[in-house]
């Protein structure tokens, strides 16, 4: 676990509040080599979305001239890239309100009420959510500083930041409005609890079968993980409802890069390409792993969403039930590759056909996204055919 950073009692570091361009700026100074951030955000940021569109999807033919990458290695990277900076979108928010105040993740000033509904699931949630945050932060700058690196364009997805996000007590109030991803309008799909506790079935082999709900009543309707405004801090039962969200969320989140950087890899071409992949990758599984444990712990309780209507119901995860117990953190032997080998603990899934348009529309489907733009969509899409695309070469 990284050492708590210097903060106050109450968790905010006590710096002033700066936009948040101005706050990665100097948090990734120390970092660079021989390339600007200028040049990760290059001239489209004042040329609107339509020039976005062109500078993400560079000529390949120029970037191999330069001795860079191959077409298909700097789509699967940019890809990934852009799938970070929505990670790190989300994560933020978290952090602004229920994670540790400090300078290395830039932030709001937390959100006492949210932060000790979250801490019911663990009492080390808020320095969890803060590394989480931090970690995503280094895996989009490392991912397009890269790209600039070899003569490719990297990911850009600034001028999309417009959603309003959460304006209760906490939050950064110079990014209110200024949001890539919804988090209070969520369906959240918790199959991937019983995906990885089954021992005779794998998304790979049998991508037809419907593995079960752990809160079933999350994957209907639509949820907040984020109190919206201060009223949602008043009733306890229904914030500690909204805090069980975000902790099955965080789980659905990581769980989807948990297979992204396998699945991406065996597509990559360049060795180095294809070692920054499988070395990213196993940080999102551990990242998988801990929230996984802490969803475990989230009380049973049925809420009603005073705004919308909507109920949901957690229930009690301690149990015997081998598909639902708790604590059966570790990913439980399945079949992999053909159903006559031995079973084994495996990434699941890992097939490569699709991964990248299949994250865009699994995140769709969340809501995540509720409030973009059709170009928003656009690009995404792109993106994601383009890493789909992706093909290893032999030299």
């Amino acid at each position: 676990m990284k050492a708590i950073s210097n903060s106050t009692a109450n968790g905010s570091s006590g710096s002033e509040s700066r936009p948040l361009e101005d706050t990665l700026e100097k948090r990734i100074q120390p970092r660079k080599r021989s390339f600007s951030r200028r040049a990760f955000l290059g001239s489209s940021l004042a040329a609107g979305v339509g020039t976005i569109g062109v500078g993400l999807l560079s000529s390949p033919r120029t970037v191999r001239a330069s001795g860079g990458l191959t077409e298909g290695d700097a789509a699967l990277l940019r890809f990934a890239a852009a799938a970070e900076i929505l990670e790190t979108d989300l994560w933020l928010q978290y952090n602004e309100l229920a994670g540790i105040q400090d300078r290395e993740v830039p932030g709001g000033t937390g959100n006492p009420l949210y932060t000790a509904a979250v801490a019911v699931l663990d009492s080390d949630m808020a320095q969890y959510i803060h590394d989480n945050t931090d970690d995503e932060f280094s895996h989009q700058h490392f991912l397009n500083a890269y790209l600039v690196s070899k003569g490719a364009a990297p990911a850009n997805l600034q001028p999309f930041r417009t959603l309003m996000g959460s304006t209760a007590t906490g939050v950064n109030p110079d990014l209110i409005g200024k949001r890539l991803t919804n988090l209070t309008q969520l369906t959240v799909d918790t199959s991937w609890w019983t995906r990885y506790r089954a021992d005779n079935h794998n998304p790979d082999l049998d991508p037809s079968f419907v593995f079960p709900q752990a809160v079933p009543t999350l994957g209907v309707n639509q949820h907040t993980a984020i109190p919206r405004t201060d009223a949602d801090t008043t009733d306890p039962n229904f914030l500690q409802a909204i805090a069980n969200t975000a902790g099955f969320h965080f789980g659905t989140i990581e769980q989807g890069g948990t297979s992204l950087y396998p699945s991406q890899a065996q597509r990559a071409t360049d060795v180095e390409v294809l070692r920054i992949l499988i070395s990213i990758g196993p940080t999102e599984t551990m990242h998988f792993q801990t929230w996984s444990d802490k969803a475990g712990n989230a009380p049973a309780l049925t809420a009603v969403d005073p705004v919308t209507g909507v109920s949901v119901t957690f229930p009690d995860l301690d149990v015997n039930n081998q598909n639902f117990k708790s604590n059966l953190i570790m990913p439980e032997p399945c079949p992999f590759l053909d159903t006559s080998l031995p079973i084994v603990s495996v990434i699941r899934p890992t097939e490569t056909n699709g991964i990248a348009t299949g994250v865009v529309q699994f995140l769709t489907n969340m809501g995540l996204f509720i409030g973009q733009s059709p170009q928003f969509f656009a690009l995404l899409t792109q993106l994601a055919q383009d890493a789909d695309a992706a093909q290893r070469e032999c030299s």
